[in-house]
């Protein structure tokens, strides 16, 4: 019988974040893989934890050392998966490792905490009814151009993690295609120095060209607001998303969230076979 393979999530910053039950994990697995082993020993020396079970779970050899934990599982050893902050495999190594011990029918269970995402986001003032992570910013200067029109009609609330060195060059890509939609700019989160940055674009960006740059930052970005349709018109947006296998009062919902209209009138007018 194999071991159980716990998706860990540790402080993003603060020490004091990690839960009473990743603790108790992080003690009792036979095993602790993680993405640095020399930052995560830190973690482990400040609980009193042994670091002499602690295995390197670098990234670009993931494939490689991912085949190697599952042998330890595979032994009814338990194997506890961390990242140097937050969750392993959210713009993080471990996506590998957990689709092959799945694969392998070896038990997966998440131990829940920290995030970067959520924290940003509830600090935001921006909503976060419907909202989307795209990971880090594109490096190359065409994907990055791209990658900002994209966001420009996003309607969901959009989330991106970027690098100190290219932080300012992200925030002006973004000011060329929407330049007064509203942002936060979250920096070392839960850290002594940590600093939200709020505002629409082009302000956020002139506080921005004043500071000191460096550490981590999470960005997030106002949903655009879709433009005003006619009732047959959010019909057939009702219609295209029952197509797309949404239940019918489901799909009423979002029409009616997204437009401000009447879930009740959409779902009967629907319901009822109205012309679309």
């Amino acid at each position: 019988m194999p071991g159980t393979l716990y998706i860990v999530s540790t402080p993003i910053g603060n020490l004091e974040d990690l839960t009473f039950r990743a603790l108790r994990v992080l003690r009792e697995a036979d095993t602790i893989a993680a993405e640095d082993t020399r930052h995560s020993r830190k973690l482990l020396s400040h609980y009193g934890i042994n670091g002499g079970k602690l295995v390197s779970y670098w990234g670009e050899r993931e494939k490689t050392k991912s085949g190697n934990i599952i042998e330890i599982l595979n032994r009814n050893r338990d194997v506890a998966l961390i990242s140097d902050a937050g969750t392993p495999g959210i713009s993080d190594p471990g996506g590998v490792l957990i689709k092959k011990a799945i694969e392998a029918g070896i038990p997966v269970v998440p131990v829940p905490g920290p995030s970067a995402i959520i924290s940003a986001l509830t600090v935001s003032g921006i909503s976060t009814r419907n909202f989307v992570f795209l990971g880090f910013v594109p490096a190359k200067k065409h994907e990055r151009a791209a990658f900002f029109r994209d966001i420009a009609i996003e309607t969901r609330t959009v989330v991106v993690y970027e690098s100190p060195h290219r932080l300012i060059d992200s925030i002006q890509g973004l000011s060329e295609v929407m330049p007064d939609r509203y942002i936060a700019v979250c920096h070392e989160l839960t850290k002594l120095n940590e600093s939200v940055y709020r505002g629409s674009v082009k302000d956020v960006i002139s506080v921005l060209r004043e500071a000191i740059i460096a550490g981590e930052y999470v960005v997030v970005i106002e949903g655009a607001v879709r433009e005003s349709i006619s009732f047959d018109e959010a019909l057939k947006e009702v219609e295209k998303l029952m197509k797309a296998g949404k239940g019918r009062k489901e799909a009423a919902k979002i029409v009616a969230t997204d437009y401000g209209l009447s879930r009740k009138k959409l779902y009967d007018s629907s319901l009822h076979g109205d012309p679309l």
